[in-house]
């Protein structure tokens, strides 16, 4: 299950109001491998595909493939706001953590 921190869900929903998209859903998917294992991307999207699967966390509807379901288990979607810049970001709670031979 993908969860979605409360500053998150916040942003996100004043995000799509913002833009008049308070149709779309959060989508989450696959972008890639990393040193720690799969990195995942984020859109916003309006349209369902027939192997989604709509999940909601905090208020937010998230699709997500049916295929990348599982691995999405320890999912967290938080958003930063720090002197690197601010965001949101994808953390797998599961992911090993990577260690100072790469730059994740």
């Amino acid at each position: 299950m993908v969860d979605i921190t409360d500053l998150a869900a916040e942003e996100l929903k004043n995000l799509l109001e913002q833009e008049n998209k308070q149709d779309h859903a959060l989508r989450i998917f696959m972008a890639g491998m990393g040193c720690s294992g799969v990195r995942y991307g984020m859109s916003l999207d309006d349209a369902k595909n027939e192997e989604d699967v709509e999940l909601t966390s905090n208020g937010v509807r998230i699709l997500v493939a049916s295929g990348i379901q599982e691995s999405l288990d320890g999912v967290l979607i938080d958003f930063i706001d720090n002197e690197s810049g601010k965001g949101f970001v994808v953390k797998d709670l599961n992911a090993p953590q990577c260690g100072s031979c790469c730059s994740c």
